[in-house]
């Protein structure tokens, strides 16, 4: 296979990052951004080491002119991209009605509009050339929605949407896309946005609850190299699935969610995440 050219946002840390590495141990050309400067650093002497070429910036996803202007480096360096995967992300989580919603609308801002920037930034040459992958890191919560991840389910949902709509329009021109959806991944992701309501919330218990049962799903869910390494399956597959999930129970979940009864599915994630309300937690519907 001819030496690949990805992009990949958000690459200074976590799943990015490895499967950055992953790449370049396999001979593709890496380019990326990160707002983490030190990230960014530290990933370009670990590409260098492993003589791989790179293209790594710091810049911010609600930067557009940045964007545009990485762009244009790109590709004056490598005269074209394959792949553009955008992994940028920040959770979001607590109780619907205690949201600060300026704060949601940020969140709106990088997991939806700055992957329809990176996308858009790089279609026009995958036009040109006939050819080309535009892969977004979704969630299961982008098809499954989880209580207390009402914001970041909205931006997931909309990211779906406005990736399987553009497929469409992209398809004529020989561009695939691809969405990935990861569950749990042990990493510090979620433990970035875990914070109790305060004291005195309705929603305190349950949301207690919860963090605890989703700290016992990361534990055992599958580890960040494992991650990484679908991730990279997805970015070399000259035709990939549409869908691509990390681990079995994600599968199982989506597969339940397609053909049980509403009233069933929400009973079993309700459990499944110990928050049903107490008088009825052993009420099958």
């Amino acid at each position: 296979m001819e030496a690949q050219h990805v992009v990949i946002t958000g690459l200074g840390q976590g799943m990015g990052r490895r499967a950055a590495l992953l790449l370049a141990k396999r001979g593709a050309a890496v380019a990326g951004f990160d707002v983490d400067a030190e990230g960014i650093t530290s990933l370009g002497r670990e590409l260098d080491a492993l003589g791989a070429r790179h293209h790594l910036r710091c810049i911010d996803i609600t930067d557009r002119t940045a964007i545009m202007h990485f762009k244009d480096a790109v590709l004056a360096r490598f005269g074209h991209v394959d792949t553009v995967v955008s992994n940028v992300g920040v959770g979001f989580f607590g109780p619907f009605e205690e949201l600060d919603l300026d704060a949601a609308l940020k969140c709106f801002e990088i997991n939806v509009i700055g992957a329809a920037a990176v996308f858009q930034a790089f279609i026009p040459s995958m036009r040109e050339r006939r050819a080309g992958k535009l892969v977004a890191v979704s969630s299961l919560v982008g098809r499954i929605p989880f209580p207390f991840e009402s914001i970041y389910s909205a931006t997931k949902f909309a990211l779906n949407g406005m990736v399987l709509s553009f497929k469409y329009e992209l398809a004529p021109f020989g561009i695939e896309v691809a969405l990935i959806e990861p569950a749990q991944v042990s990493t510090g992701f979620a433990a970035k946005i875990h914070k109790l309501p305060p004291e005195g919330s309705p929603y305190r218990d349950r949301v207690r609850r919860f963090i605890v049962r989703d700290n016992e799903l990361i534990a055992s869910a599958p580890d960040p190299d494992r991650a990484a390494a679908k991730y990279v399956e997805v970015i070399l597959s000259p035709r990939p699935r549409v869908y691509t999930q990390i681990d079995f129970t994600s599968r199982l979940f989506l597969a339940l969610n397609n053909v049980l009864p509403a009233a069933l599915r929400d009973w079993i994630l309700l459990r499944h995440m110990d928050i049903a309300e107490a008088g009825r937690r052993r009420d099958a519907p």
